[in-house]
């Protein structure tokens, strides 16, 4: 089985409840599940959140969901709860504030890591095209066989020569073994992933072994008000809407 795995919590330091805020009449978290669900390549997908109110609007929506522990540092530490529950050959991490998720982008991730299983955790990234230098948007480095070296908010590598470098930023969608998940869970707070505040930098700095492979999509996470005016406009108009 392939387990899709969505973790939401309900209180965010830029946006209110910003799983429940609505775009195009429906919340965030739902646009994210509902998308999830139309990918070929997920046997099972399950909202993973931390709060009753996120539990009833996924269920009035027709969407399976579990209760879990306020107490988990981050998603990947919120989703492994659930995951250890379950036998999956894979669980594919899908990041709850991507309401324009592309349930194709998910396909990918999952062909990818299966046919690259040297790798314990997979991380897709994407061509940076705008706001590279914002603090919100995770740069990727990666070497030239697809494995990721380092993961930043700064804009990395410093182009230090002034010879115009290709930024790549992380796309949420992330795929693990369920060994290195159970692995990651069992990790202290890396001192790196406690400074940049991203939790895939506790994997890096515990020796996992990550890869990566560049996707060209338009999705984005609605991380503060800005990207919710973006998303609300881009909606309407997005052809994977138009199924749900």
């Amino acid at each position: 089985m392939i387990l899709g795995l969505i973790p939401t919590r309900l209180n965010s330091k830029r946006l209110k409840e910003k799983p429940l805020l609505e775009i195009d009449g429906l919340p965030i978290i739902v646009h994210t599940f509902k998308r999830a669900m139309l990918a070929k390549k997920l046997d099972e997908v399950i909202v993973c959140a931390d709060d009753k109110k996120i539990v009833d609007v996924v269920e009035q929506h027709g969407g399976k969901v579990i209760l879990t522990s306020k107490k988990h540092q981050n998603g990947t530490e919120r989703i492994n709860e659930v995951a250890k529950k379950r036998k999956a050959k894979l669980i594919v991490d899908i990041q709850g504030d991507e309401p324009l998720v592309d349930p194709a982008d998910i396909d990918k991730v999952v062909n990818f890591h299966q046919q690259n299983k040297n790798f314990d955790i997979v991380a897709p990234s994407m061509i940076a095209n705008q706001n590279v230098s914002s603090k919100n948007l995770v740069k990727v480095v990666f070497s030239s066989s697809g494995k990721i070296i380092y993961f930043s908010r700064s804009k990395v590598p410093y182009d230090y020569k002034d010879i115009g470098v290709q930024y790549f930023r992380d796309l949420s969608i992330v795929s693990f073994f369920p060994k290195a998940l159970k692995e990651y869970s069992k990790m202290k707070l890396g001192k790196i992933e406690k400074i940049e505040g991203i939790e895939l930098l506790r994997a890096i700095e515990n020796n996992l072994n990550l890869g990566t492979f560049v996707i060209k999509g338009s999705s984005f996470a609605v991380d503060v008000n800005q990207d919710l005016m973006r998303a609300i406009n881009v909606m309407p108009k997005d052809r994977i809407r138009k199924l749900y």
